[in-house]
């Protein structure tokens, strides 16, 4: 196995990373804690982690940086007792470096059982920076808080934003430019409809179609089936199914249950629960509870449901025509949830859509029709009067003004402008 790590570490110091188009995560490249992505998938960690290591490379020496795939298949199959041959390969190929601050990138790691046991041990005793990627919020997020305590700082990566995407289209941000302003309005209808996975950037439709599908299934067998012993594949599927075609409206597990019941599937409450909390753990799905001022009041009431990107949900779905008011729902939690966790639903006499950070925001594709204006405006209203909030956010598709109700006002944005500012 050493002899393996010494070709990857030396294949990966050779490696020239190029046309990367940067995120916008503020990672730090030199800080006293192991560095850890998590996030779904094909999201982007890997390419995260490239990018770190260009920059590291504007100031050390190639010599004291290397990357490791632990889904290379050269190193199949690998266990942890072997994972002590990596820093040995290393020190072999640079004893000089023994004196020197070394920074490693690890990929993929959750592939080890025990890892964090060696990821620890090499922390407390090696002057190493350490960064560290996962596919499972569950395996790390737990690992991390045990074995890990104190040691690492975490980094939720997503899908593209729509500000990413318009960089990798190269396209200015400009809201006073006629030019720009047709170019990201256009670019906004696709991105809407496509999601941000960057592999599908540029693919035809049918093209995309197969990659998402390439990506579903992986998640599904690898990060769930393979992982959980899944017996019941069929009602995983069912699961996941519903979950995208009811994105952005309220899931009740009880009436699930019944529903799945009167379906003819033999299913207990508890695997229903825990197949859904694995679609959580591998980032798939994500809930909002209601704004309620205990626990358990929260518990009681059901929750709102949002998937990882817009573009999964045109494999589900039957529609001839994009669920637009779905799609703007969705899209407003991503882009809150790269943001904070901390995000709720508001349910008085009226629904508010989200609320988080002190603020109120209601997602509203079409209020052309003055009736839908007015439920808005008025849900809105009782919510700023429950938060005695004088301010609250209506996302449109086009429309842009300023609502005076009272004292307090409402600001109607477009829905491509509010991702941008």
């Amino acid at each position: 196995m050493k002899e393996i790590f010494k070709r990857l570490i030396i294949d990966s110091q050779e490696k020239k990373y190029k046309d990367i188009v940067s995120r916008e995560y503020d990672i730090p490249v030199d800080i006293d804690k192991i560095v850890s992505l998590i996030g779904i998938r094909r999201c982007g960690k890997t390419t995260i982690l490239f990018d770190l290591i260009e920059k590291l490379r504007q100031d050390i020496s190639k010599d004291r940086i290397f990357y490791i795939n632990f889904e290379d298949d050269r190193l199949f199959p690998i266990s942890l007792k072997d994972m002590d041959d990596l820093i040995e390969a290393y020190y072999e190929l640079y004893p000089k470096n023994r004196k020197e601050k070394i920074y490693i990138f690890l990929d993929e790691i959750q592939n080890i059982d025990n890892w964090e046991l060696f990821v620890r041990r090499i922390y407390d005793n090696l002057d190493i920076q350490i960064f560290i990627t996962g596919s499972s919020s569950k395996l790390l997020s737990s690992e991390i808080a045990t074995s890990l305590r104190g040691r690492t700082i975490t980094y939720e990566i997503f899908p593209f934003s729509f500000k990413e995407y318009l960089k990798y289209k190269n396209i200015e941000i400009n809201f006073y430019s006629s030019n720009s302003l047709s170019f990201i309005k256009k670019e906004f209808n696709s991105y809407l409809k496509d999601g941000g996975f960057v592999e599908t950037f540029d693919k035809s439709s049918d093209i995309q179609r197969k990659i998402l599908k390439d990506y579903m299934d992986l998640i599904i067998y690898k990060d769930i089936v393979d992982r959980y012993s899944i017996k019941n594949q069929a009602l995983l599927k069912h699961l996941i199914k519903y979950i995208f075609v009811n994105m952005g409206t309220l899931i009740s597990f009880n009436k699930l249950y019944n529903e799945y019941k009167s379906l003819g599937y033999k299913v207990g409450k508890d695997t229903l629960y825990e197949y859904f909390s694995y679609l959580q753990d591998a980032f798939v799905s994500f809930t909002s509870p209601v704004f309620k001022n205990s626990v358990q009041h929260e518990q009681r009431n059901p929750k709102k449901l949002w998937v990882i990107d817009n573009g999964f949900k045109k494999l589900f779905s039957s529609n001839l025509s994009p669920d637009y008011s779905k799609l703007y729902e969705n899209l407003a939690f991503l882009h809150l949830r790269r943001q904070t966790q901390e995000i709720y639903y508001y349910k008085g006499k009226q629904e508010v859509d989200i609320y988080t950070d002190g603020k109120l925001i209601n997602i509203s594709y079409n209020i052309k029709n003055h009736q839908t204006l007015q439920r808005e405006i008025e849900a809105l209203n009782e919510a700023m009067e429950y938060f005695d909030l004088q301010k609250a956010y209506l996302i449109t598709s086009e429309k842009e003004e300023i609502i005076k109700v009272g004292e307090k006002e409402i600001e109607v944005l477009p829905m491509w402008k509010w991702l941008l500012i």
